[in-house]
This record gives C-alpha cells, sequence and structure tokens, in this order.
C-alpha cells in the first residue's frame, strides 16, 4: 500500500492528485489490475471527473454547498454536520484500472481528493491488486 499527503487550504475544495497517482503508479511498476484509492476520513471524499475546465470543480462544490449547507439544522455539535454528509454523498474510495502500467481514465478525466472540512492536513491510501499475482 501506497500514500499520498494532501495538504488542503480551505474549507471546501477539490484537488487534482491525478499526476501524484500516475507518479506512484510508474514508481511502483504497476503493471495490470486494479487500483482502489481511499480515503481515510469523515469529512473528505474522492472522486472522477472532468479535469480539463475547473469551473466543473466549482460547479460540483457549489451545488453540493447549496444543497447541504454550512449553517443547516444540525444535531452534530462540531459544526462540521455538512462536510459529514458532502462527504457521503462523494464517497470515500474509487477504483481504477491500470493497463500497461497506465490509469485508464477518460480523456477529460482527473482524480480529485474532495476536501469539505479543511484546511488540513490529509492521506490517500492507494492499493494496487493483481489477480493474476494472487495465490
Amino acid at each position: 500500500m501506497e500514500s499520498i499527503s494532501i495538504k488542503t487550504s480551505a474549507r471546501t475544495e477539490f484537488i487534482d492528485i491525478t499526476s501524484k497517482v500516475e507518479e506512484i503508479t510508474r514508481k511502483k511498476q504497476w503493471k495490470n489490475g486494479l487500483l482502489c484509492i481511499y480515503v481515510p476520513h469523515t469529512t473528505a471524499g474522492i472522486t472522477i471527473n472532468e479535469s480539463a475546465d475547473p469551473s466543473v470543480r466549482k460547479d460540483i462544490l457549489n451545488q453540493l454547498n447549496k444543497m447541504v449547507p454550512l449553517d443547516g439544522a444540525y444535531q452534530h455539535t462540531e459544526g462540521n454536520s455538512a462536510a459529514h454528509i458532502k462527504a457521503s454523498l462523494i464517497g470515500s474510495s474509487i477504483n481504477l484500472i491500470i493497463e500497461n502500467n497506465k490509469l485508464t481514465l477518460g480523456t477529460w478525466q482527473g482524480i480529485f481528493f474532495c476536501e469539505f472540512d479543511g484546511p488540513r492536513s490529509r492521506e490517500a491510501y492507494l492499493y494496487f491488486h493483481n489477480p493474476l499475482e494472487s495465490s
């Protein structure tokens, strides 16, 4: 298992970690298999979406903020209920196929760490599995 350290700088933001994942994939020489990326935080998530146009990230965050406002009538007293809900909506893991040592992302796709309770220091874990190498 490998990890990526992520420093966030805003309460809510999407951080493109595609190049970091590609670098680890090359360095570890992961050839063909399945890569799971998992975020072990209850107020952050991970997703795949368009990376060519930064306005897509802004649109997603704006809509999440409208659907789940920071100042809602929440019972959780820490003041970050909205972050927990957004993290649940986005999800805590993604799976990617790796073929010939490359991520099989679409032309415009990128991998985004989604911060909902920042700024913070975070982690994303990468676990590669090649079923042909299993015993």
